[in-house]
């Protein structure tokens, strides 16, 4: 039975070497051998049953006969319509693609160019939402440039040099993302020059080899092989370029890559990439032009292009160092501030791991409320210094056992004066400015009785309300050695009576909203115990707010009473 899998799997990868072939041939109009390879593809999907690939066969051959003129628009349709009922029933965008392309083709060719951009479009958008396996998305991208330019018919697509030059300029100033960038060069390469395949190869100095950056046509298989072989090799090495008519008969050709990819190298164009510094860092590689051999003009165009793509990769590689950089800073800035929290652990044994747990119950509260990255960032920075202030509290009051006289208590609310002291003298830019205004109003209550501004509603910066939610809840859930945990429904019924008062109404509602399971995982940072598999998928169903409701019920039923001793015994830390 595994042995007739594999077979089948190996059979329908050799069905889309044939496909790939297929399209070639057809491009280049080449019909007699599309016509042979058609029929060899359709012989090997028939035996794999698979719909979705009896679907792009069906039609590829539509295609293949309306561009040939060998069958009636009539028979062509009848076959596309058969192809659209088994991509439908495959639910394949693969197969959805390539019948919306053949379409577009058969009604451009019969001059109904409004349906056929229709269906050009509709190629477009699966284009974009699914690998492109078979490398179509360029052509279908020129036709649809030729349609609103009010252009006859003419096969294969072709584009206009200039407007590829255009393209590749916007590209370079809008795009910083090299692989996205080198992408779109290639596709229009092969397009303006009427090629089958285009590959930007780069050179790894350090292993003196070359490697395919972007490789139409290889889905993302990367090329490698060392830097002196083949004619790119020999670009990159010599700093030439080179047109050959015949690949094979050229001894400079590396035929490996061929044999390792089942492909079919016949005419080159190859040229180096350079830096600023005029230093060969790649070579950009077009082959197999579909109609005869590269030209004159097709190197004066390649010329143009690679000068291009030089300054992309320049620009594009000074961008991901200014990231690498920033990724560095943010790894400096995040150990920075890791370790002031971690100073107060030092220093208050009593409440070890509190600004930790404080962080977590602040970024469930964000996600329950859908923050953005970066307000979710800013929160999660602030919920971890919200109580480096305490660095500048006595010893005897802030590691006192009992109960807190009114001096004592005055002196330990000035921390957040003095963590917003320590966090102002930092100031590195306005997110920080945010961080410390969130971290130093912690303590303030909505009705405005809180400190140490005594701040009211809205006017407290609304992180500084979720934090004050997940402080009050950390402080009264946590066990010291001095008393034991708070009741569940004691601390809720805190939170409910503090809706408007002391807290965010709406903030103490998200919270009790958030799943049961997502909550015991912050107690088990406290004790360290393991969560059951079974009790992590029982308790994701249940919310705080439930726990509450069941506990103040009369009579609860069996399921209930399951829920509450489970979560009270996560929640007590009394596990064996």
């Amino acid at each position: 039975m595994v042995k007739a899998k594999e077979e089948d799997k190996m059979q329908i990868n050799d069905g889309k070497k044939i496909i790939k072939n297929i399209l070639t041939y057809i491009l280049s109009q080449k019909y007699k051998q599309a016509e042979k390879e058609l029929s060899a593809a359709d012989e090997i999907f028939k035996k794999s049953k698979s719909p979705e690939n009896i679907s792009i066969i069906l039609s590829l051959t539509a295609l293949e006969k309306a561009l040939s003129d060998k069958s009636k628009n009539s028979e062509v349709l009848a076959i596309l319509k058969d192809s659209a009922q088994l991509a439908k029933y495959s639910k394949s965008n693969l197969a959805e693609l390539i019948k919306e392309y053949a379409l577009a083709e058969v009604y451009y060719k019969n001059n109904d160019s409004s349906v056929a951009l229709c269906h050009y479009n509709n190629a477009k958008t699966l284009g974009i939402a699914v690998k492109d396996e078979f490398s179509i998305m360029g052509y279908i991208i020129a036709r649809i440039k030729q349609i609103r330019a009010d252009q006859t018919f003419l096969f294969p697509p072709t584009s206009d040099p200039l407007v590829s030059l255009v393209k590749i300029g916007r590209s370079i100033t809008a795009q910083t993302d090299i692989d996205v960038l080198l992408k779109v060069i290639a596709e229009e390469t092969k397009i303006a020059l009427q090629a089958d395949r285009c590959t930007v190869f780069l050179l790894d100095k350090e292993k003196d080899e070359l490697w395919s950056k972007v490789a139409l046509g290889m889905d993302s298989q990367e090329i490698r092989f060392p830097a002196g072989k083949g004619l790119a090799g020999y670009t990159v090495k010599s700093g030439e370029s080179i047109n050959i008519t015949d690949a094979y008969n050229d001894s400079r050709f590396n035929p490996d890559v061929d044999k390792a990819t089942g492909y079919r190298t016949k005419t080159i164009l190859c040229m180096p990439i350079k830096n600023n510094n005029q230093e060969i860092i790649g070579a950009f590689q077009v082959l197999n032009k579909l109609n005869g051999v590269f030209t004159k003009n097709d190197e004066d165009l390649l010329v143009a292009i690679g000068g291009s793509a030089s300054i992309a990769l320049e620009n594009a590689q000074l961008f991901e160092q200014q990231k690498e950089l920033y990724r560095e800073q943010k790894l400096l800035f995040d150990s920075f501030i890791n370790t002031l929290a971690s100073s107060i652990d030092a220093r208050d044994k009593i409440t070890a791991g509190h600004s930790s747990r404080v962080k977590l119950y602040s970024m469930l509260i964000v996600d329950e409320l859908g923050l953005d990255t970066k307000k979710k960032e800013i929160i999660e920075k602030a919920a971890t210094l919200h109580d480096i202030g305490k660095i500048g509290i006595r010893d005897s009051v802030l590691q006192k056992e009992g109960k807190l006289t009114d001096e004592e208590y005055k002196h330990i609310q000035e921390h957040v004066r003095i963590t917003h002291n320590i966090l102002e003298n930092i100031g590195l830019n306005e997110d920080f400015k945010e961080i410390n205004e969130i971290a130093c109003s912690h303590h303030e209550k909505y009705d405005g009785s809180g400190y140490y501004r005594h701040l009211k509603g809205e006017e407290i910066p609304y992180g500084g309300r979720i934090l004050a939610v997940s402080d009050v809840f950390d402080a009264i859930t946590s066990k010291r050695h001095y008393r034991d945990k708070m009741p569940i429904v004691n601390v809720i019924d805190i939170l409910l009576k503090g809706e408007n008062t002391h807290f965010d109404k709406n903030l103490v509602e998200v919270f009790l909203s958030i799943p049961l399971n997502k909550i015991v995982k912050v107690f088990l940072t406290e004790n360290h115990y393991k969560f059951k598999v079974k009790d992590d998928k029982i308790l994701s169903k249940y919310n705080l707010k439930d726990i509450y409701n069941f506990l103040n019920k009369e009579k609860l039923s069996e399921k209930e009473e399951e829920i509450v001793s489970l979560f009270n015994y996560y929640y007590s830390g009394k596990q064996d």
